[in-house]
């Protein structure tokens, strides 16, 4: 081979090499996004996943007051998102002397608790005693509480107290008659008797002491 072939031939090895690397230069972008570490997006930020802690609410508890016509009255502490129902359950429950139609027209019992809130059940005659510091001069005329006129207690008016207080009458029938004037009130102490409610017994200690109707 002449000098002048041996000239070619290293050009033409040299040309080639150039081409190689324009050629490589031209396809490494397209071979490093085939890279597990490349980002389709080269502006995009690293994915992260982040744990929140727990929201404080689903593991808090409230503090409320309950009184008033429950079994137990007092501070009950409950879960989050209880409503005035799980207070008067935590409470016992209604007591006998609750009166459960101003408690129907006056508390909501899927009312959301509040924090330091009350819940306040009606007792019977709750309404007689917050009228008693506006009231006037007693009428000596008139009777008290589940009194009539004639001094006689009568059943669907009298607190549970009045009743026990007459002969023959104990604490279950004293249940027993709460119950049931809220139910329907007596139309007379035979009702009662029909109803279930007292005895013939009983109906005989309350002549001249009791009425209804």
């Amino acid at each position: 081979m002449s000098r002048a072939d041996r000239m070619v031939v290293a050009a033409g090895g040299g040309a080639l090499v150039l081409v190689a690397a324009a050629a490589w230069m031209f396809l490494w972008p397209t071979l490093g996004d085939a890279s597990p570490m490349a980002s389709a997006d080269p502006f995009a930020l690293p994915s992260m996943a982040i744990d929140l802690p727990a929201s404080p609410a689903a593991t808090s508890t409230l503090v409320v007051d309950v009184q008033g016509g429950v079994a137990e009255p007092g501070i009950r502490e409950l879960p989050a998102g209880s409503r005035v129902a799980d207070a008067i359950a935590a409470a016992g429950g209604y007591a006998i002397d609750a009166d459960l139609e101003a408690s129907a027209d006056s508390i909501n019992l899927a009312q959301p608790l509040v924090d330091g809130g009350q819940v306040r059940v009606p007792r019977i005659g709750d309404g007689v005693a917050a009228a008693a510091p506006g009231a006037g001069p007693a009428d000596p005329g008139a009777g008290s509480g589940g009194s009539t006129g004639g001094g006689m207690v009568n059943l669907n008016t009298a607190t549970p107290e009045e009743l026990e207080a007459l002969p023959g009458i104990g604490p279950v029938t004293v249940q027993k008659i709460v119950a049931a004037r809220q139910e329907r009130p007596f139309a007379s102490l035979e009702d009662a008797v029909q109803r279930g409610v007292i005895n013939r017994g009983q109906l005989e200690d309350l002549q001249g002491l009791a009425t209804a109707g």
